[in-house]
């Protein structure tokens, strides 16, 4: 944009400048943005962001490893129809997780040798995709956990993390490895200083200002310094404790992740289901951290009833209160942009919860394996391309 331009344009009333960018649609808001930075603000600013475009939808795979399929949020989604099928051999996707716009994929078929896995990571707005070396997970059956780092706001780079999980009989005793790609040097390096008691059983997790934070039970490991890995050097990592009273709650289900003014929420819902409690992790100085209560969401009014747990019993003779169950989970958080979705596990659907109006909307119907990932289409260009799948 040349000066004569950018002049004019600041002359524009923020009102006025919103209202302009709320008429478009989410393509052409995000190409603002990249042209006029100052503009980006208005997404986390609590008095305009609601009028903003939102985003696309919500991703699924079936879990027999069908078609990756789209939820649409938004009529404007078209340009995200058959979302994948540009990529070769996407039959053979296996859809892993998504993030800021970027998708996650492992790639298996009869042409590959059981003892590599291969990833894929695609961006479906701009029809491109990166195949990442191959890495060699030392059996013919891995259990793992694989997590997608991406944040176009802090770098253009991306970073998985692949959790190698310990398992002997079904049970998860720990991780046995973790090997970490960066997009910036195209290499795994493998991290031998986690500890291997940790147990990362949920994918619940969020990178923000160059942090990324996973929840391993009633703690949240935290990983920063993920630019030194184009020195051959591995992040550095710690672990936090979750809010005190969420740690009961983790075992039994998963918490979530959010963000709004680049401030970190936890959600969970409350022991009784009634609401859903936000807080917000607080950093004084030198990682003095500390979980505040901000706020708590009303599911008693939402849903129209106040019983929402139930209780199963430790097997024979075991504990009245053994196992806790609630009707719903939380999918996705997101403070900013505005919906809150859950799954109602009693009727099988997926609802988005408004919280400025304390109401919920019916998305669809859903099964019970699916596992949703909110899909906002980023526009950026991935780094250094790589040949497609042969």
């Amino acid at each position: 944009m040349d000066l004569h331009k950018e002049v004019s344009a600041a002359k524009l009333t923020d009102d006025l400048v919103v209202d302009i960018l709320s008429r478009l649609n989410y393509k052409s808001f995000c190409r603002c943005k990249c042209a006029y930075k100052a503009w980006s603000a208005y997404s986390s600013d609590p008095d305009y962001r609601q009028k903003l475009p939102k985003p696309t939808g919500l991703l699924y795979q079936g879990h027999n490893k069908s078609a990756i399929s789209l939820v649409s949020l938004s009529q404007d989604d078209g340009e995200v129809g058959g979302i994948l099928a540009y990529v070769p051999h996407y039959e053979h996707l296996e859809f892993l997780d998504c993030y800021n716009g970027l998708i996650l994929c492992k790639y298996r078929s009869s042409y590959t040798s059981p003892g590599i896995c291969r990833f894929v990571v695609c961006n479906p707005a701009t029809r491109e995709w990166r195949i990442l070396p191959d890495t060699h997970p030392g059996t013919e059956d891995p259990c793992c956990v694989t997590i997608l780092a991406f944040d176009p706001s802090w770098s253009p780079q991306f970073y998985i993390f692949n959790f190698h999980l310990e398992h002997v009989l079904g049970l998860i005793l720990g991780t046995s490895k973790l090997e970490i790609f960066s997009s910036e040097s195209s290499t795994w390096l493998e991290d031998d200083t986690l500890d291997r008691d940790i147990n990362i059983s949920g994918r619940t997790h969020l990178f923000v200002n160059g942090m990324l934070y996973v929840t391993v039970g009633d703690e949240v490991l935290v990983f920063e310094g993920l630019e030194a890995m184009s020195d051959g050097i591995p992040p550095y990592h710690q672990t936090i404790s979750l809010p005190p009273e969420a740690s009961y709650l983790s075992t039994f289900t998963n918490g979530c992740f959010g963000k709004s003014s680049g401030i970190l929420h936890y959600a969970l819902p409350h022991e009784n289901g009634c609401s859903i409690v936000v807080w917000t992790l607080d950093d004084f100085g030198h990682h003095s951290w500390t979980w505040t209560e901000m706020c708590h969401l009303s599911m008693t009014d939402a849903f129209g009833k106040d019983e929402f747990v139930q209780y199963d019993v430790g097997g024979d003779g075991g504990e009245d209160n053994w196992f806790w169950n609630c009707d719903y989970r939380i999918v996705d958080l997101d403070l900013e942009r505005g919906p809150v979705f859950l799954h109602d596990q009693k009727a099988n659907k997926l609802l988005s919860y408004n919280i400025s109006t304390g109401k919920l909307n019916k998305i669809q119907d859903v099964c019970m394996w699916h596992q949703y990932y909110v899909y906002i289409p980023c526009y950026s260009e991935l780094p250094a391309q790589e040949p497609s799948v042969d």
